[in-house]
């Protein structure tokens, strides 16, 4: 089995521990990772990359997020999310509307953004979220630029917001509700978010999780997306046996001529199925990225 399968992440779970569940039913010797992380309370879209189709991870990372959730005003918590202790409280301001656009207008862009300690950065090893929970004394992280293409948000009731998200990878939404409440002379913390867009992934092709694992053990494909299929933008160029052969022995030259133009990325496509990556450096060159498959060609 190789490909990507598109999970409905639950609350609950940690994004790892999905990884985990699917690796059981698959068997210690099959490869299982996933892109984006999704804190443990939020939900959706969450692809997990089976088999080869790890090796499509570097090309896939880097995809635009899009987020659905709801900001609670008035309390600030540690892990800025509803699962923290709080450590803030702050009257809430009217939620008129035009004020929400002009601070939705204030964070789309490339902005500045401080990520929230309970994360997944590391210290010296050491994820920060471990240091923080053991209670050692944990500085906040360097500042990142990220870029928010779309933000939209609208008052639920008297005291919450919700949010919709379009944003690059890296973008902390957490940091982002608590941002939004110190813009709003307030406080805030996520109460709820569900990823609805992992690149060109989206919630329409996710399964929940026990769905899956029950077609892994019916021995079903559980809604395989092939390593072909996965990245659909990318242009494609069909090669013959002999090409293939000098591809899988390291033979970038055997891409020479075939780079379509103004193309960074292209699938080289043998006997019907993925046979490699490749970077385009000029219009008549290409390097190796990646190879699919183990062995050479027959």
């Amino acid at each position: 089995m190789d490909g990507i399968i598109i999970i409905d992440k639950p609350s609950g779970p940690t994004s790892a521990e999905i990884v985990r569940r699917v690796k059981s039913r698959l068997g210690k010797r099959v490869r299982v990772g996933h892109l984006g992380t999704l804190d443990p309370f939020a939900t959706g879209v969450l692809p997990v990359l089976v088999g080869e189709g790890t090796k499509l991870a570097p090309f896939l990372q880097e995809g635009e997020k899009e987020y659905e959730g709801m900001i609670a005003l008035g309390v600030e918590t540690d892990t800025l999310d509803r699962t923290g202790e709080v450590v803030r409280t702050v009257a809430v301001p009217a939620l008129e509307a035009e004020r929400l656009a002009q601070v939705a207008a204030q964070f789309t862009g490339e902005i500045e953004q401080t990520p929230p300690i309970f994360s997944a950065i590391k210290r010296e090893g050491t994820p920060l979220h471990r240091l923080a929970r053991r209670g050692d004394e944990v500085e906040a992280p360097p500042p990142r630029r990220v870029r928010i293409m779309r933000l939209e948000l609208e008052a639920d009731d008297a005291r919450s917001l919700r949010i919709r998200v379009v944003c690059s990878p890296g973008m902390y939404v957490r940091s982002l509700a608590r941002d939004i409440g110190l813009a709003l002379g307030s406080a805030a913390h996520l109460g709820e978010l569900r990823r609805v867009r992992n690149g060109s992934f989206t919630i329409g092709q996710a399964q929940p999780l026990e769905r899956v694992i029950a077609a892994m053990e019916a021995g079903t494909d559980a809604g395989l997306i092939g390593l072909r299929q996965a990245m659909q933008d990318a242009p494609e160029v069909e090669v013959d046996a002999a090409t293939e052969r000098r591809l899988r022995h390291g033979d970038s030259r055997a891409l020479d001529g075939l780079a379509p133009t103004g193309a960074k990325l292209f699938k080289v496509i043998a006997r019907g199925e993925l046979a490699a990556i490749a970077n385009t450096t000029s219009r008549v060159t290409a390097t190796i990225a990646r190879i699919f498959g183990d062995g050479p060609a027959p």
